[in-house]
């Protein structure tokens, strides 16, 4: 992302924490534009409009995120790295997501394709299948589209139900299935 005016900072940061802590629909630019301590016209100025900004605010999110997991995952070694991304997971959870998957309900909340969000949140989540299939790839599994897939969907399914309380250690309980689909493939 380009370099930001104080005052858009301020307004993306403000935002960030809005809609992941309020709901995207549920937050006008009005209150980002208060919480950020500028006017409306400086919201505008920066960003063009609310739907740009929910763009913003979702693009940086998976840049720190992406960045974040590749992090934790590298300090692993290459044969654990698949396993090390469900530990990840599980950290971001508690640090970052109470709330579930910032992308999940930004996508539940912008059901219109043509939303500039929209591109934004598919491109997260093939990032995220590539990157699994980049590491089943490094480890030598056979059939890595079809892992990465499996991987992806535990990935998805625990982010979703940490939210919601459901079941207890969803993100442990992905981690032991993607172990057995690593088994399944010979891996482990």
């Amino acid at each position: 992302m380009e370099a930001l005016t104080p005052a858009a900072r301020r307004v993306l940061d403000a935002a960030a924490e809005l809609f992941y802590g309020q709901g995207i629909n549920a937050v006008g630019v009005d209150l980002i534009a208060k919480h950020a301590g500028v006017t409306k016209k400086t919201l505008y100025d920066r960003f063009g409009s609310k739907e740009a900004l929910i763009a913003a605010y979702l693009r940086e999110r998976d840049e720190r995120w992406r960045a974040w997991l590749t992090s934790e995952v590298d300090k692993s070694p290459p044969a654990d790295r698949i396993l090390a991304t469900f530990d990840a997971l599980a950290a971001w959870m508690r640090r970052e997501n109470s709330r579930g998957c910032g992308f999940v309900n930004a996508a539940a909340e912008l059901p219109d394709p043509g939303h500039p969000a929209r591109q934004v949140i598919a491109d997260q989540k093939r990032w995220l299948r590539g990157y699994l299939r980049q590491l089943c790839e490094e480890a030598g599994v056979a059939g890595p589209d079809e892992l990465a897939d499996e991987l992806l969907l535990l990935h998805e399914g625990a982010t979703v139900l940490y939210s919601l309380s459901v079941v207890a250690a969803p993100v442990e309980i992905s981690r032991r299935l993607a172990l057995r689909a690593l088994e399944r493939a010979g891996r482990v």
